[in-house]
């Protein structure tokens, strides 16, 4: 038998790559990431992140301890144009830079995008100053949420919560019920409005809200796929989840 050598011929074109850490428990970071970028050219690469019950400040921070192993072995030895970090209240409680510094161990070449920063840049590429906010959280957990806003200088006019100790049980929310839950909050001089948690079924009601409530409406899977698809450069306008993605 002869054995014959032949030259491959390789793609010119190269997609976008983007690392994705989500949590454990996370039913609904990838579903929504799959709905915005699935005909993009953009290869999304997943790894997950043990989460720890219940959810508490402690818990987040001792979550975060992995994040360089974690994002190590997404693609190892590839480079990553960006790297998103899945989890709101546990970039709150670690600190941005800290999450950052962490995958960049891993990933040096890569921009990084949490839930927490990329709502900021959101609010304010919107002109946002007043915002109510809404989380699944404890009382505590959303209290830290609230915290966080209040420090980066918006006015916070309410807010309410869930007191889901459990990110498994975040992902079962009925979005009709969290519709009606948004649409009866008290937003009073409230510009926007912040619902927290990538967990959280919200991507799905975000246009809907909007033309309900007259608001600008965000939501952390929006605000995260939002800010990642600025980092790689895809810009274009995008109908159907919110007026963040037509501000482009």
């Amino acid at each position: 038998m002869n054995s014959i050598k032949i030259a491959p011929k390789f793609n010119s074109g190269i997609n976008s790559k983007v690392g994705l850490i989500a949590l454990s428990t996370d039913f609904m970071i990838e579903k929504d990431f799959k709905k915005i970028i699935e005909n993009m050219k953009i290869d999304l690469f997943v790894n997950r992140i043990r989460s720890y019950y219940p959810l508490t400040k402690e818990n987040l921070i001792k979550m975060a301890e992995n994040v360089t192993e974690v994002s190590k072995d997404i693609l190892p030895d590839e480079k990553l144009d960006c790297v998103v970090y899945g989890c709101t209240s546990g970039t709150i409680a670690s600190g941005y830079d800290s999450i950052k510094n962490k995958i960049n161990l891993a990933k040096p070449e890569a921009k990084v995008v949490t839930p927490s920063s990329a709502a900021v840049k959101a609010l304010r590429k919107m002109n946002v100053k007043k915002v109510s906010i809404f989380t699944p959280y404890s009382e505590k957990l959303n209290n830290d949420v609230v915290d966080y806003f209040k420090k980066e200088n918006f006015i916070v006019t309410s807010n309410s919560y869930f007191d889901i100790l459990h990110d498994n049980d975040i992902a079962k929310v009925d979005p009709d019920y969290l519709f009606e839950v948004i649409t009866k909050m008290d937003l009073g001089e409230a510009e926007a409005v912040f619902l927290s948690c990538t967990n959280l079924p919200a991507l799905n009601i975000v246009d809907k809200l909007e033309k309900k409530l007259n608001k600008i409406v965000l939501s952390s899977n929006q605000v995260l796929i939002w800010e990642t698809l600025q980092n790689i450069k895809k810009t274009e306008p995008i109908n159907g989840f919110g007026k963040l993605f037509l501000s482009n």
